[in-house]
């Protein structure tokens, strides 16, 4: 057998359907919503609005956040429809074996392995700094050696970080149902820190820090600022936030009624998503002038004290903290089900694939827990940030495109959902073309890593996937 054809040699959906019987299907809608809005609605709704608004688009960072909300919401229509034809673990890897082969399902899967790895250990980093200003408040401080990662400002580990990433992987692993539980209680309490924050700040809005709404183009040390460059170099940022509904899809083996609880959940989530970015974006742009957000680590919590609500700064920022949790219970659960899908289907070790006596893929949760902890402690986060929008970038554009190959084969050996995607052929195409046009508008050390991380999965494929792939032993 020739290479290429090897290469595109395709699985058979039922394969999937029998592996994944063992998962128990426990998740309802309310744990899909809590799963996507937690997941999604991380901690960068307390920090980005401002941020982004400092360096490139003044008030005007509304609109990066509809433009990067719709851009995610065509391509969710894609994540709807592919989760309730195939509700397998892993996603789009999962999705794209099926529809185009072996080796560009396990591009799309390894483009997304970038994202679980890299986001987890950020969103870690990024509540241990969290965490840590809160207690400084108080006059407690960690030593630089026990609050930096290794060889930064004197640090040796970042003892919060590592902490609540395996406090995380620990209540994972005694289930599915209960984590649910623990995620859906920690996402009302974001959902009502947020709401406390817009409603407060509501009352202090000045329409003069509006004016102007789309601040002239010029060019500064951080890239395009102003006119519609500025927006679009907001955009390229903020899509981060939004690529967490591969989260839910992530976890559709584990789903009870897929056909309904998949598309409701994945374009649920999102539409909350956006209302609750555009209503802190807005009210954070109104409280203050969008310019002394620059540098800023909590904009959130400097807003509410410039209109004298301190205490309420406190109970936002501690809730905060607390609400990380969601993001790392959402995206462990999702990585910890891409990486078992390798193992199931043998790209990477088969143990990865096992599932323990409860039927829980424990196994790879622990592998993507201590690749995390490694990832967290020795790279310098500048570097590897730039790997997650561009990975799952590409990952998207594959899903959009399959699309047409799945339409040719619901209702035969792909089961017909109840979900479609409307407007087809027309939106599989939009959704291809809004991921690309963002995956251009990423920096070039986005794209040059990205390329590196490409290699290196064409080198796992070519030396260990494409001889000990389930689908090598069928041919043998």
């Amino acid at each position: 057998m020739n290479i290429w054809k090897r290469m595109t040699m395709k699985e058979d959906p039922s394969t999937y359907e029998i592996k994944d019987a063992h998962l128990a299907r426990t998740l309802r809608v309310r744990d899909f919503l809590g799963l996507g809005v937690g997941t999604i609605v991380s901690a960068s709704i307390f920090t980005l609005p401002g941020e982004v608004a400092a360096q490139h688009t003044g008030p005007a960072v509304v609109i990066s956040f509809i433009i990067a909300a719709v851009v995610a919401g065509l391509v969710a229509f894609a994540y709807a429809e592919m989760s309730a034809a195939m509700p397998f673990a892993g996603s789009a890897y999962s999705w794209i074996n099926v529809i185009f082969g072996e080796f560009f399902g396990w591009i799309a899967g390894w483009a997304l392995l970038a994202e679980y790895f890299i986001a987890l250990a950020f969103v870690g980093s990024g509540l241990s700094a969290n965490f840590r200003a809160l207690i400084a408040q108080f006059g407690v401080k960690l030593p630089n050696a026990l609050s930096n990662t290794f060889g930064n400002n004197g640090g040796i580990v970042d003892l919060v970080s590592v902490i609540v990433i395996i406090a995380v992987a620990l209540l994972i692993a005694q289930g599915v149902s209960g984590a649910a539980r623990v995620e859906n209680l920690l996402v009302i309490l974001k959902v009502f820190a947020i709401l406390l924050f817009v409603v407060v700040g509501a009352f202090a809005i000045k329409k003069a820090n509006f004016v102007p709404f789309i601040p002239k183009y010029r060019m500064t040390a951080n890239g395009a600022f102003g006119g519609w460059q500025g927006i679009y170099s907001g955009v390229s940022m903020i899509f981060l936030s939004y690529i967490g509904f591969d989260s839910i899809a992530a976890n559709s083996a584990e789903a009870i009624n897929p056909q309904k609880t998949m598309p409701r959940g994945i374009l649920g989530s999102l539409l909350i998503a956006v209302v609750l970015f555009v209503a802190v974006s807005l009210v954070l742009i109104g409280v203050m002038p969008y310019m002394k957000y620059a540098n800023s680590a909590e904009p959130v919590g400097m807003a509410l004290r410039a209109i004298n609500h301190p205490y309420v700064a406190v109970v936002v920022q501690t809730i905060a903290v607390v609400g990380m949790f969601t993001a790392l219970i959402g995206m462990t659960l999702a990585g910890s089900r891409l990486i078992y899908s390798f193992g199931r289907d043998g790209m990477l070790p088969k143990w990865l694939g096992k599932l323990d006596e409860k039927n829980r893929p424990n196994h790879a949760l622990f592998a993507l827990t201590f690749g995390t902890v490694l990832i967290g402690a020795f790279f310098p986060f500048a570097f590897l940030s730039q790997l997650i929008s561009a990975g799952t970038l590409i990952s998207f554009m594959f899903v959009c495109l399959g699309i047409y190959a799945l339409r040719r084969r619901e209702g035969k050996d792909i089961k017909d959902p109840d979900f479609k995607m409307p407007l087809y052929p027309v939106m599989p195409f939009l959704g291809f073309a809004a991921a690309l046009f963002v995956f251009l508008g990423l920096s070039h050390d986005a794209k040059l890593y990205a390329g590196f991380w490409f290699l290196a999965g064409l080198i796992i494929y070519f030396v260990y996937g494409i001889n000990h792939s389930a689908l090598s032993q069928k041919q043998k």
